[in-house]
């Protein structure tokens, strides 16, 4: 049985960086037989939770009619869930972070989620600018029982194709295909 990776990135840049790191481990899991479910959050019309509990009355269902249901739905089939994000101001984007609040609505049900990854871009050229959102992520597999299959952060990109022909675009790709 082939494993289910869900992607989520929440870079409002089409195509940009970030968008170019998450496609190499994209194309890494795809040539190793996996299936994936890529989800631009930022294209997205995704609501913050509202802490509203509607989801544990109603077995996951959220009282929100925005687009979350199928980024849930395939968080329920999948094995590994990938984050993806540029470092804005110290953390992930917030486009990001609200789908991973919406995911809250799981917590009612037993999820098929085994690993996790993270993929970041920054501008700076000091990793350092991610602890916030490293440290989150090693806050949710810590809760969430997952593994944490691997952290890639890609420094010092301004432009939108600065991460062509760098070595984390080759990393993301052993990322997906040995995950």
């Amino acid at each position: 049985m082939s494993e289910n990776i869900v992607i989520l990135s929440g870079s409002p840049r089409k195509n940009g960086n970030t968008d170019k790191l998450a496609t190499a481990f994209v194309e890494g899991a795809k040539s190793a037989g996996k299936i994936t479910a890529l989800f631009r959050t930022a294209d997205m019309e995704i609501g913050g939770c509202r802490g509203c509990n509607h989801c544990f009355e109603e077995k996951g269902v959220c009282i929100q009619k925005d687009d979350m249901p199928q980024i849930l739905d395939a968080i329920r089939k999948a094995d590994t869930i990938v984050f993806a994000s540029p470092v804005y101001y110290f953390s992930i984007s917030a486009q990001l972070k609200l789908a991973i609040d919406r995911t809250y609505a799981l917590l009612s049900e037993t999820t098929t989620i085994k690993r996790a990854a993270l993929l970041m871009t920054c501008g700076d050229e000091n990793a350092a600018v991610a602890e916030g959102a490293i440290a989150m992520y090693n806050r949710i597999c810590d809760y969430s029982k997952w593994d944490d299959a691997g952290i890639i952060i890609a420094t010092g990109l301004h432009g939108k194709d600065d991460i062509v022909g760098r070595g984390e675009l080759e990393m993301a790709k052993a990322l997906g295909r040995d995950i």
